[in-house]
């Protein structure tokens, strides 16, 4: 029997991960999956409730199930799919016939810009739901088990797309496909679920750049967002080592 492989990209929300997925999709050799884990952690154990999500009655909703249907789709083909590490964490690390079958990837931001991103669409998010630190102690207990992670910051796959996907792409065993930078009109059709958090992914063509004016003006927000709710300064300052850890080991 082939074994296909499952890339899995462990994200923390608003780190320009559905723009990375979009690029995957866009490659056309791999079925994809969007966030599959967010029903076992939203739906099935209701942890909280996530704003701008409408639950789709036919997908499985329990950590098992959504295995099972990840594995499924492994039997015909390859396997993409993207998702939190805080969804899953720690009890994915207990279930090791799964975790020795994926191939492990992570992608982080900024948090200042991730953090500044989540607030204007759920300003009640949760320290956790920031999701680096559960980001890391995901990789740090992959690398435990002597299983390879790749990691990769969306600053630079936004300024040199290219070159970090095409480092991306051999990290994890894929083909190099620089053609699928370019997005196609149609939206996948499961993203309609969460549309309300990713209207500008669904309407680009590609990926945007991150510049210096995209800085100055995040720091900015930030400095507004803190002054009305200053409980985002102690998430910025807790998940800011989390997210230096992770850069040390980016691509």
């Amino acid at each position: 029997m082939i074994r296909h492989p499952i890339v899995a990209l462990w994200s923390h929300p608003r780190s320009v991960s559905t723009a990375f997925e979009r690029i995957m999709r866009s490659r056309g050799d791999l079925a994809c999956l969007h966030e599959p884990f967010m029903y076992d952690y939203y739906v099935h154990r209701s942890t909280k409730v996530m704003p701008h999500f409408e639950a789709q009655p036919e997908h499985p909703v329990s950590y098992a199930e959504i295995r099972a249907l990840i594995l499924k789709k492994a039997e015909t083909g390859p396997v993409f799919f993207k998702d939190m590490s805080y969804y899953v964490m720690p009890h994915i690390m207990e279930d090791g016939a799964f975790v020795e079958r994926l191939t492990h990837s992570f992608l982080i931001r900024d948090p200042m810009a991730s953090i500044v991103s989540y607030a204007k669409l759920d300003p009640d998010v949760s320290r956790d739901e920031i999701g680096l630190e559960a980001q890391w102690h995901h990789a740090a207990a992959l690398q435990a088990r002597g299983l390879p992670v790749t990691v990769v910051q969306s600053e630079k796959v936004q300024n040199d797309p290219v070159g970090q996907m095409r480092a991306y792409w051999k990290s994890v065993g894929l083909p190099d496909k620089p053609q699928a930078l370019q997005f196609g009109d149609e939206v996948p059709a499961d993203w309609q679920q969460v549309s309300g958090w990713h209207a500008d992914v669904m309407a680009s063509k590609s990926i945007l750049p991150w510049t210096k004016a995209d800085v100055v003006r995040t720091q900015t927000q930030f400095g507004e967002l803190v002054s009305r709710a200053p409980r985002f300064a102690e998430f910025h300052a807790h998940h800011t080592p989390f997210h230096a850890r992770l850069a040390a080991l980016a691509l």
